[in-house]
């Protein structure tokens, strides 16, 4: 079939081979040998062997398709011209069978036209003869490397979609943001995430840290709008003892936390305006100094920022560093409100339904048509925070095996009481007089639409068609 320098089998030309791998053998990965030469198929064999492989052998293509309806193999290595099924009619079978085995093409009677013919098919490679030990273990040691970087990649896969278990959508915007932050996380470059409160803009944050390659080390936060302004220099870059009258002992800040990992500047916005410059220095330089002190500090930290408010107009107004907002803003990502991706919230409650079922030893198995109707007609000004905590709420008081409308707050039924923000006022339509009625008595009885129609003289079908009226029930 091919042409083998056969004198070389009792020279044993496997010695280089053989030292090559001593001591330190590949995985056993499985190969099938294919090649109906039986002194060519036992030279392959003993090459495949020696280079730490399980191999299996079979003398034909049919003997070869039998074999893998049987079993599986990481690699198949066979000869091209074989009598009744060859090499390329092997290949397409196999690739049928398994897209995910790799096969190596051989022959003696080599072409561009075959070779280009094969890899168009599916092949790794296409091998001329004689092949010798060297020339297999270097071909299956780079397959491996290959099998090996799809493998992690498959769990890098599955260990991002854990990290992205928090943050939960199928709307195309949402679609958008997991791959950006799957395709950034392994960067160092600062990212600037915008959206409004309550949106998931740390979820998002330490999803970006937990897919990058500083997942083993810290996380740390540090909100700037929840500390006075005397404090932020003291927390971000940490303090000598007796750097000030409560400085009883040396403090660590939180770039020095974040060395290796990363640090989140939460609501950054908020930032003092005088502490700016020396945030930019920390991220431009990487070093900086702890209050009361004159050494120098070098750390390895990746800073994301996040901001619910439109930073261009703070810096119009002098309240924020344009130098800064664009050393932060190198990657942005912008989260829209809940109330843009409406699909998505059928997801999320199904989500927060499951997590709060675990939490509190519940068994919620869904909701009612008609409250997932509302739910998704809701205008959410607290965003995916507010529905997480409408959620919790319910399963935790719900007596019935799926949420209604009743499980909610009457806000959810009847909309924003307070949009008619001056209550009754003089003048006002007939018509904007009796929606804040009709709606002020249904929060007084808590969403009760007989009570409610009771206490006004009409029906409960008079309520329910004005709440229809207002599109605030169906």
């Amino acid at each position: 079939m091919f042409y083998f320098c056969r004198q070389g089998l009792s020279e044993s030309p496997f010695d280089a081979a053989t030292a090559k791998v001593q001591g330190e053998k590949l995985m056993k990965y499985s190969v099938l040998v294919v090649d109906d030469d039986r002194y060519v198929n036992e030279y392959l064999t003993e090459a495949v062997n020696r280079a730490g492989f399980e191999t299996v052998t079979a003398f034909s293509g049919e003997e070869a398709l039998a074999t893998l309806n049987s079993r599986s193999f990481d690699i198949v290595l066979t000869d091209l011209k074989m009598a009744e099924m060859d090499g390329i009619m092997l290949l397409e079978h196999v690739k049928r069978l398994s897209a995910e085995t790799v096969v190596v093409i051989m022959t003696a009677y080599g072409t561009v036209e075959k070779a280009v013919s094969a890899i168009k098919k599916g092949a790794y490679d296409f091998l001329l003869k004689p092949v010798t030990p060297d020339t297999v273990e270097h071909i299956l040691q780079r397959i491996t490397e290959m099998i090996r970087l799809k493998s992690e990649n498959a769990i890098l896969r599955r260990d991002l979609e854990h990290k992205f278990q928090n943050i939960v959508g199928k709307s195309k915007v949402m679609k958008e943001i997991f791959e950006l932050i799957e395709s950034v996380a392994m960067a160092r470059s600062t990212v600037m995430i915008t959206g409004d409160s309550g949106s998931g803009k740390e979820m998002v944050a330490r999803a970006i840290h937990y897919c990058s390659n500083r997942r083993e080390g810290p996380f740390i936060k540090l909100n700037c709008a929840a500390l006075p302004e005397t404090l932020v220099e003291a927390e971000l870059f940490g303090y000598e003892k007796g750097a000030f009258t409560d400085a009883k002992k040396t403090h660590r800040g939180r770039f020095e936390l974040a060395h290796e990992g990363t640090l989140l500047l939460d609501e950054v916005s908020e930032m003092p305006l005088n502490l700016q410059s020396k945030l930019l220095r920390v991220i431009q330089e990487r070093e900086f100094e702890r209050v009361g002190s004159s050494q120098t500090i070098n750390v390895d930290v990746r800073v994301v920022a996040t901001s619910n408010r439109n930073l261009k107009q703070y810096i119009s107004e002098g309240k924020f560093r344009e130098d800064l907002f664009y050393r932060l803003n190198v990657i942005p990502i912008h989260l829209p409100a809940l109330k843009e991706r409406r699909e998505d919230i059928p997801l999320l409650v199904e989500h927060f339904i499951e997590k709060y079922n675990a939490e509190n030893s519940k068994n919620i198995k869904g909701v009612e048509q008609l409250a997932l109707r509302l739910l998704i007609k809701y205008s959410w000004p607290g965003n995916v925070r507010e529905l997480e905590n409408m959620i919790e709420r319910a399963v935790v008081t719900s007596r019935t095996e799926y949420l209604s409308d009743s499980d909610f707050p009457i806000e959810l039924a009847v909309g924003d009481v307070g949009a008619v923000e001056d209550g009754l006022r003089i003048p006002m339509k007939l018509e904007e007089g009796s929606k804040y009625l009709i709606l002020k008595t249904l929060e007084k009885f808590n969403g009760n639409k007989t009570k409610a129609a009771e206490a006004l003289g009409v029906s409960p079908r008079t309520i329910r068609n004005k709440l229809a009226e207002y599109q605030m029930q169906e």
